[in-house]
């Protein structure tokens, strides 16, 4: 309830309400509003939406702020707290719900407004825990709780909101109910009366290296420390069998560009018929963040399936045209083809393997293919993959568990092999006594 403390609430039991939503508007002015339970836009994000709009950000950023904001208000919604009166006793129960409670289970369309007693459970034969590596991929499948990202992410989003706010003097906020953790900062000391340089009332960063960058290591108090995560590369046999579980010629296509130009996937989801030029073996994509078009190149492979999918999907009907799509749904209606269905080909694609890899996981794939190229220079990669800093390849320097299991058990056949076969020991030479008396000047016997 309002203004509760800490200790007496008791959020064992507590169940996320679905009440209010994320509503998609269209509206470029205004793409996402977050609704209250009554379907009225919550004013304090609209405006902050409005501001993000105007920042250098993507457009779906505020898609992904809003779907932090929607869980933060429903919690405010559950215990009848304004956002403008939350406190950090709330911002830290909230934290904490979010690092030991499970995920609310999203119900089906088709089981909404039904009693739970008549909603069959799903059957999890075969499949393995939330949270267990998968048997052939070793990535740890979704877990029943929490990602550090996503714990991470709302709290960065949504003390970011506040302080905007506090910026703006909106409503009656007085403090950020996320604080920073001062106690985190590197080089920033309390005030004391001594202002001498190396003791405790110096100013921050007092011997900083000029050659050097400044750390920006400010983090919020109920930031999560986020494990870095290691790409991983499909290998070639398993990915042969995905490849040749795929049922059209379209989806061969889709997977033979992402693997072989390391588009992400959304991005190779743009291109006009037009982009995709033969000739000079490219498809421009429109870039993810920047907006900016960039022609990537690709493998023949790849253009060889895409014109066996036009020459298909042209004589069922599908619109055609350099100003047209690339990509198509493969039944009517015909729609342009969207991330989400193109996620759930390649999902069903490896029914068969039982993996678990992700349409990111082939980015990741073109990625070690082109480096373990040494004729392929780094700084290439870096800007066939959109990135703004050649640093951002070095996560693929780090060895994968896989790598490292691999490394070991040769380490140890080798030494087994040692053991069988030892080398055969070799004499050491004599002296030659002739040259011991020509050295010492001793007669010779």
């Amino acid at each position: 309830m309002p203004g509760e403390e800490g200790p007496g609430r008791d959020l064992r039991n507590f169940v996320l309400p679905e009440i209010g939503k994320l509503l998609e508007t269209g509206d470029p002015w205004e793409p996402y509003q977050l609704l209250d339970p009554f379907g009225r836009p919550v004013e304090p994000v609209r405006v902050y939406f409005k501001d993000l709009l105007a920042g250098p950000y993507s457009p779906l950023t505020p898609r992904s702020y809003g779907m932090d904001f929607l869980r933060w208000w429903r919690f405010l919604w559950a215990f009848e707290i304004e956002w403008d009166r939350a406190t950090r006793v709330d911002a830290r129960d909230f934290t904490l719900w979010m690092k030991l409670a499970d995920k609310p289970l999203r119900v089906h369309w088709r089981h909404r407004g039904k009693d739970p007693s008549e909603i069959p459970a799903p059957s999890r034969t075969g499949r393995p825990a939330p949270g267990t590596p998968n048997p052939v991929t070793g990535k740890p499948t979704i877990g029943a709780k929490y990602a550090p990202t996503t714990w991470a992410h709302c709290e960065t989003a949504l003390r970011t909101f506040y302080d905007w706010h506090l910026d703006n003097n909106s409503g009656s906020l007085l403090v950020n109910p996320f604080p920073l953790d001062c106690s985190r900062h590197r080089g920033r000391r309390r005030p004391s009366a001594q202002g001498k340089q190396g003791r405790p009332g110096e100013r921050a960063n007092a011997h900083h290296n000029p050659m050097d960058e400044f750390q920006t290591d400010q983090k919020g108090r109920y930031r999560p420390k986020v494990p870095k995560r290691i790409p991983r590369r499909i290998p070639e046999d398993k990915y042969t069998e995905v490849f040749a579980s795929l049922r059209s010629h379209r989806d061969r296509a889709l997977l033979a560009f992402w693997v072989s130009n390391g588009a992400r996937a959304k991005e190779l989801l743009s291109p006009k018929q037009g982009d995709a030029k033969v000739g000079q073996q490219t498809i421009g994509v429109i870039r993810k963040g920047t907006e900016d078009y960039q022609e990537l190149p690709a493998n023949l492979d790849a253009f060889v399936w895409l014109r066996l999918y036009q020459e298909e999907a042209w004589k069922k009907g599908v619109p055609q045209g350099r100003h047209q799509p690339l990509w198509w749904t493969l039944r009517r209606p015909w729609r342009p083809l969207e991330y989400d269905a193109a996620r759930m080909m390649f999902k069903r694609a490896q029914g068969l393997l039982g993996s678990n890899w992700t349409l990111h996981d082939l980015r990741h794939t073109a990625t070690f293919l082109m480096l373990d190229d040494p004729d392929m220079p780094p700084v290439y990669v870096q800007h066939i993959l959109g990135h703004k800093h050649l640093s951002t390849l070095d996560i693929y320097n780090r060895p994968s568990k896989d790598d490292v299991i691999a490394a070991g058990l040769a380490f140890h056949a080798r030494q087994e092999q040692k053991r069988q076969n030892p080398a055969p020991v070799v004499p050491s030479p004599a002296y030659n006594s002739d040259s011991l008396n020509i050295l010492f000047g001793r007669q010779p016997s």
